[in-house]
């Protein structure tokens, strides 16, 4: 009996000590955990699971609350909103502290910097092409070899880079959302609104670092420098042809393709450069968006704009490399220099 009794006692003795060790563990670690029957909690289970489902329920609640105005983009986080909307409201929150470049987005403004400071390591085996991004020379590469990834899903156009592409759609939407607020000039491009808004301001933020000149877009400034270093680092595959120029080269390879991509809506005209077609469409359209904010002269393409702007600032950016003439317009550098040759 006394045998029994002392057994009885032993087993309630360690079931109690084990009860109170679960029970410490389970505040520390933080797991709710069921008590026995007869035993009281701290912790109901009922009303754990309550709050649980409450705390989530709330969660998908607070994650779906930023929305865009403008789209029905709709992120989880406020970080992600205020990036997107940067497409709207044109801000460039990251700035480079050498030129006056600015950037919506900071990877933009680190590739940027790779100009400044960055060794440019991948080549292109081609024509001797050099970038600091792997990302670069795999678009670049698309010039030598034709491909086109992105592809129109209404029609059967095709394009080396996803912002021509984008460009590309707003003909079948027929959006443009982007207005010129001197002008009314519209597009569907910021980049495109963006340097319409130079012919207004005047800014040049691409400039040469080995004289005084400067322009509104990067690809002028690239021609330029040719000028400076005398490299022409796009080659033609097909017959060796070497331009200091991605788009000169692209219009010679016409020659040996006959490829015409850029078509008219309205006749059998098509076009190997973009900017040919949108000034053949002028004839069609009447369209003259490009205005002088000095005179009110339009015109249709942003080109003869660019010309006509010098006749106010007195700009000759041609320059004759044998004597000091210089010229507004290319076409008269080249009658000028037809004295020096005949």
């Amino acid at each position: 009996m006394d045998d029994r009794s002392t057994v009885h006692h032993g087993d309630k003795t360690s079931k109690s000590e084990k009860l109170d060790t679960e029970r410490q563990q389970s505040k520390t670690w933080g797991i709710p955990r069921e008590e026995p029957c007869g035993v009281e909690s701290d912790h109901p289970p009922a009303q754990v699971h309550t709050e649980q489902a409450g705390f989530l329920a709330l969660k998908r609640t607070v994650d779906r609350r930023f929305e865009c105005t403008e789209c029905d983009y709709r992120p989880a986080k406020k970080v992600k909103l205020s990036r997107h909307t940067r497409k709207y409201t044109g801000e460039k929150p990251y700035k480079c502290d050498i030129c006056d470049y600015s950037a919506a987005k900071k990877d933009h403004l680190e590739s940027h910097m790779d100009k400044h400071t960055s060794e440019k390591r991948f080549m292109c085996v081609e024509c001797g092409y050099r970038t600091s991004h792997k990302s670069h020379l795999t678009a670049h590469m698309r010039t030598h070899t034709g491909e086109k990834p992105y592809r129109c899903d209404q029609c059967d156009y095709s394009a080396t880079h996803k912002s021509q592409l984008d460009r590309h759609m707003a003909k079948h939407t027929g959006e443009k959302k982007l207005i010129c607020g001197e002008c009314g000039y519209r597009t569907a491009d910021r980049s495109s609104l963006t340097v319409h808004m130079r012919t207004h301001t005047g800014v040049k933020p691409y400039k040469c670092d080995q004289c005084d000149y400067s322009t509104a877009q990067r690809g002028n400034l690239d021609r330029h420098m040719a000028k400076h270093t005398g490299e022409k680092r796009y080659i033609c595959g097909e017959c060796g042809y070497r331009s200091a120029d991605r788009s000169a080269l692209k219009s010679h390879m016409v020659k040996h393709t006959g490829v015409k991509p850029y078509t008219c809506d309205y006749c059998d005209y098509s076009a190997a450069r973009k900017f040919h077609l949108d000034r053949h469409m002028a004839k069609h359209t009447g369209e003259k968006p490009f205005m002088c904010g000095k005179c009110g002269y339009r015109a249709a393409d942003l080109s003869y704009l660019t010309v006509h702007m010098r006749t106010h600032t007195g700009e000759k950016p041609y320059k004759c490399d044998q004597c000091d003439y210089s010229a507004t317009r290319k076409d008269y550098l080249e009658k000028h220099l037809i004295k020096h040759t005949s």
